[in-house]
């Protein structure tokens, strides 16, 4: 973490010891009860439920992927059955001395997580959908299985592997591994997802596009989160091989990657402890009926998962969390982290060197000329307000100045650097913000997690921790003082009005500190006083720090109180540019707006 990295590091360190040491208490006293459970269970349960919580370690990978992060996978049952081959291969063909069963498990999580980095980047490649990750982690099950058919004596072909060395444990040894690496993989993932980094898997979840206009790489966080969950996967492999003894083809199966999104499913997905004891319940009923009621369980299961999702599309932890609702806690605003202003940054000084430059540029649809031949210089201080009719190419000029893939022709630079090729994230790197015309926040978060995630670009997210302080720049703390959302920090987004979502995405915004900022209609749903307000902020950002703004905006009063220069579009041509006086008395503006056409 950067900059104001020792004020995050030390404060509030009250609030740092209750959100750590809870789940560290309740992972101590799940492994000691863990621990000593073989000594009152029957062998058979005992090892049903050995398997039970291996397979509830590929839940939580699951859950993380699926319910935090939005990626549903059928595939982390490939990664697990390869975990668990490259095992049973290595010790069935060295031994099980201590230096190759530290081999078989470096093998068993470095082969799965190499596939995932593979599957990561064929899955979220740029402009690739949910669905296609999907289709892909359908196909991975598919093709594991059919090589592993087809390895022969390598890998048993149907028959699969039995006979290699492993570890020296009797059952109680096995039950209690797998409980120990269930209690830690589920306390890690319970940590990581309720730090600040964990918070941007949601983030991706809810809207990546506006992730990556915060400078954030969403495809880096999916693939990056595909490689260690296989990694991990891979390791349950591990430990699944030794404990039972034989790896069968079915166990990097398809049908297998949907009962755990299933067990997902119905435990509560998004909860992490819910798929858990969902995942052990499940395996475990299905164990003691499926030989007395072998067609009738699947008839049951089947039934049940269908009224869940029906009557508790939060899963089975919905029930918890509605008894645990009508409990006494702390209020939102009590956790919220304490607002502090940045340093400011060095003013801009005004230049006649333009920071943004657009160069002949033209961008269709087909046979439809949306922009043609506009030529554009804006410079430190500028604030230039781009006017027009509706489908006069105005948000579609925005987004080719903060997406370099768009297919274009012509040129744009911000500060001589061309952003063609560049993804929103990099052009954002550059010191380009961008606002759009419908508000683009994270409904499933707090107003300051959204703004924490504006800045973590710059400053970071911690992996284990939440901030107890969240400095912005003072730019950003007069609009959410002015709009009443310094007052809200620890509200969830879902809850806020369509104004104050609308001042929340420019609070973020403005947080990123950049050089020239694009707004798309910044007023939109405010009230007279926010607009006056939102207008204050503008002329200071522009006029005291030098940034350059480009605002689209159809309020022509508003536009007149606050631009420095007024570009008009009409038809996708640049028709007029110049001063507010000069736009606002031509006759050439009183005609196209009074025969504008629609978007």
């Amino acid at each position: 973490m950067r900059n104001d990295a020792p004020a995050l590091a030390t404060a509030a360190p009250g609030r740092w010891r209750l959100s750590s040491a809870a789940p560290i208490l309740v992972a101590a006293l799940a492994a000691a009860a863990l621990w000593v459970a073989p000594s009152v269970l029957d062998p058979f349960a005992t090892n049903v439920l050995t398997r039970s919580m291996i397979y509830a370690v590929l839940a939580v990978t699951v859950d993380l992927l699926w319910g935090f992060m939005g990626a549903l996978t059928f595939g982390q049952a490939a990664f697990f059955g390869i975990g668990a081959y490259a095992a049973a291969m290595l010790l069935g063909q060295y031994g099980g001395a201590p230096q190759w069963m530290a081999a078989a498990l470096g093998l068993a999580v470095a082969v799965p997580a190499a596939l995932g980095l593979a599957v990561g980047w064929l899955s979220f490649y740029h402009r690739s959908t949910a669905l296609y990750a999907s289709v892909v982690s359908l196909v991975v099950p598919i093709v594991v299985v059919q090589l592993i058919y087809s390895g022969g004596e390598w890998t048993g072909s149907s028959s699969g592997l039995v006979g290699f060395d492993v570890l020296p444990f009797e059952i109680e040894g096995y039950f209690r591994l797998a409980a120990i690496v269930m209690v830690a993989v589920t306390l890690a993932a319970w940590v990581f997802a309720r730090s600040d980094a964990g918070r941007a898997l949601v983030a991706v979840r809810d809207n990546d596009a506006r992730c990556a206009y915060l400078g954030l790489d969403p495809k880096r966080l999916q693939v990056v989160m595909t490689t260690v969950l296989a990694g991990v996967a891979g390791l349950a492999g591990f430990v699944f091989a030794n404990a039972s003894g034989v790896v069968a083809p079915e166990n990097a199966g398809f049908l297998f990657g949907t009962e755990l999104v299933i067990w997902v499913a119905l435990g509560g997905r998004g909860t992490l402890l819910g798929p858990v004891l969902g995942t052990i319940g499940i395996d475990y009923l299905g164990a003691n009926l499926s030989g007395d009621l072998p067609f009738l369980w699947q008839l049951l299961l089947g039934a049940t998962f269908v009224a869940v999702i029906i009557l508790l599309p939060g899963g089975l932890a919905e029930i918890a969390k509605r008894a645990f609702a009508v409990l006494p806690s702390k209020g939102a605003e009590e956790t919220a982290p304490r607002l502090v202003a940045r340093p400011p940054k060095p003013i801009q000084v005004a230049s006649e060197h333009p920071l943004l430059t657009v160069s002949g540029l033209a961008k269709s649809y087909g046979s439809l000329k949306v922009l043609e031949n506009i030529d554009l210089a804006i410079r430190p201080g500028e604030l230039v307000s781009l006017v027009g009719p509706n489908g006069a190419g105005k948000t579609t000029l925005m987004r080719c100045l903060s997406d370099g893939t768009e297919p274009i022709s012509g040129a744009i630079t911000v500060d001589g650097a061309p952003i063609a090729g560049l993804a929103p994230d990099r052009i954002v790197a550059l010191g380009v913000g961008r606002k759009f015309q419908v508000a683009s926040v994270f409904e499933s978060l707090t107003v300051a997690e959204c703004l924490l995630l504006a800045r973590a670009s710059q400053d970071g997210l911690s992996l284990v921790g939440q901030a107890g302080t969240l400095s912005l720049p003072q730019a950003a703390l007069d609009v959410m003082r002015m709009t009443g959302l310094d007052r809200l920090l620890g509200t969830s987004v879902r809850l806020l009005s369509h104004g104050q979502k609308q001042a929340l995405e420019l609070s973020m915004v403005v947080a990123l500190e950049p050089r020239i900022i694009l707004l798309d209609e910044p007023t939109a749903g405010l009230t007279k006083a926010e607009r006056t307000t939102i207008g204050t902020v503008l002329k200071t950002l522009t006029s005291d720090l030098g940034i350059a703004a480009v605002l689209v905006e159809h309020d022509l009063d508003f536009v007149r109180e606050i631009s420095s220069r007024i570009v008009v579009l009409h038809q996708g041509r640049l028709v007029l540019d110049g001063t507010v006086d000069e736009v606002v008395g031509s006759e050439l503006v009183k005609t196209i707006y009074s025969g504008g056409g629609h978007d």
